[in-house]
């Protein structure tokens, strides 16, 4: 797998953050794969999922269907 350059990327916070400041999970849009970074930690390199993997999960997560 090639490297995917995120220094220039735009970050955008989840709206299901934590307004205090914890649990705050970042993507990057508007790219091949999704970067997903902790905002609390953002010098750590994020992790990297394809698009469909992403969606598959963040639907999973909306519906609430992980645990079952």
């Amino acid at each position: 797998m090639r490297a995917i350059e995120l220094s220039n990327v735009t970050w955008s916070k989840s709206s299901y953050s934590n307004q205090d400041g914890g649990a705050c999970l970042e993507v990057a849009d508007n790219l091949p794969v999704v970067p997903v970074r902790d905002s609390k930690d953002p010098d750590r390199v994020p992790l990297v999922f394809e698009a469909g993997a992403w969606s598959a999960f963040a639907g999973a997560v909306k519906r609430g269907d992980l645990f079952e």
